[in-house]
């Protein structure tokens, strides 16, 4: 199971709270801490997303088969979903997470969460006087889910399967798997027995744990987790080569050092996954007012297609907020923001013009446009609440140098 280590809620006086481990925990794991699962709903700041550069083609990677002279033999093939996937009723007794309802094909995400839903069509076939006969036929829907959380040292795969149609042979198949690991991590736990393709609609699932080995102070590792499925079938080979799914999503690292006295250490996230500092509208009404301004511009930071990238560079960071705030007027109260972060690597630092609008003392050109920085003068307990939110959103979700992140405006 998940070892979950004394859990710890980050927040500041700049940001809503933000829970530290959306990724649902295994029963087991949940017998000794009920960890609460907040709905993903649209505009959250864990909204799914695919990855970037996915694949999106129909025909995937596909095991196939090696036809004999003579006698009876398994295919294999494996499709992406055409259209949105029915969702089975599940099996308790061996379905180890309930897969997301957002896994309807392709690669999507979020911080803590990867899946992949495919079609996998299975068929039996007997050759005869140099004839090949299809004894059966089996389809099935399968998803490869990984889960993690930010502030442990080990995380789940798992891969789940349901039939849906199917005739002859194939429907006397059993599936089942093997885990195995590769990169900076070992494989603590797996088990996927034999377990029958019917009836229709009931999921078959296979689980796996993993732990980081990118535990020293500063390490940062990645890991690539393979699920080997195989179909039996008495009187038949098995299918080989196995049908082979793997993820390489998940990061672990030590490398955020201490927050607020807190002792957490290693923890894994999705890499690409660009989590969502908040802003609230309510509260910081004049940083959020040039946020929202600066971005209605052109400016990235608020979509998945384009997010900001955090920079820990000190040269660029300084050059991104003199080159945008270098001569801001002193004004009583008031203190210069710019947009993108100066601990962006989409700041002036990275090319473009300074930029501004109405109101905000700065003497800059209004344009528009995906490059350059806005400048505005805002409340300064404002600006300066913004370096908490930006503390403690990048401890919360492991955001890295040259991680992606997006700001979202709430209420």
């Amino acid at each position: 199971m998940l070892q979950r280590s004394r859990r710890i809620l980050v927040t500041t006086v700049a940001i809503a709270t933000l829970p530290l481990g959306l990724g649902q925990l295994p029963a087991a794991a949940a017998e000794n801490d009920a960890a609460s699962v907040p709905p993903i709903t649209a505009g959250s700041a864990q909204q799914p997303a695919p990855k970037p550069g996915s694949l999106t083609a129909h025909r995937i990677a596909s095991p196939g088969c090696t036809a004999p002279a003579a006698g009876k033999f398994t295919c294999v093939e494996i499709t992406q979903p055409r259209s949105a996937v029915n969702r089975p009723s599940g099996d308790a007794s061996t379905q180890a997470q309930p897969v997301p309802q957002w896994c309807t094909g392709g690669l999507m995400g979020t911080r803590t969460q990867a899946c992949q839903s495919f079609t996998v069509t299975y068929t039996t076939s007997v050759i005869v006087n140099a004839q090949t006969r299809v004894t059966g036929q089996l389809q099935s829907n399968a998803f490869s889910y990984s889960y993690s959380s930010p502030d442990l040292s080990n995380w789940a795969h798992q891969f789940s399967i349901a039939s849906y149609t199917g005739w002859g042979d194939a429907l006397r198949a059993s599936v089942s798997g093997t885990a195995r690991a590769a990169g900076d991590c070992t494989r603590s736990s797996s088990s996927f027995p034999p377990q029958p393709v019917t009836p229709h609609f009931t999921m078959r699932s296979g689980e796996a744990f993993f732990n980081t080995t990118a535990t020293a102070l500063g390490a940062v590792g990645f890991c690539t987790t393979t699920w080997d499925i195989v179909f039996t079938n008495a009187g038949y080979p098995p299918s080989s080569p196995p049908v082979t799914r793997s993820l390489d999503e998940t990061r672990c690292d030590n490398a955020m050092g201490a927050y607020l006295q807190n002792p957490r250490r290693v923890g894994c996230v999705v890499y690409w996954y660009p989590s969502a500092a908040l802003y609230s509208r309510s509260q910081y009404p004049s940083l959020t007012s040039h946020v929202s301004r600066a971005q209605g511009s052109g400016l990235p930071g608020a979509s998945f297609a384009a997010p900001l990238t955090r920079t820990t560079n000190q040269t660029t960071i300084n050059t991104n907020r003199n080159r945008a705030c270098g001569d801001a007027p002193s004004i009583p109260g008031k203190s210069c923001d710019e947009y993108p972060l100066a601990t962006s690597n989409q700041g002036l630092a990275a090319g473009g013009t300074r930029r501004t609008f109405d109101g905000c003392n700065i003497n800059a050109p209004r344009a528009t446009g995906p490059t350059g920085a806005s400048a505005c003068m805002i409340t300064a307990s404002e600006n300066n609440a913004q370096g908490g939110i930006m503390s403690g959103f990048n401890y919360t979700w492991r955001v890295l140098n040259n991680d992606p992140f997006r700001v979202l405006i709430s209420a």
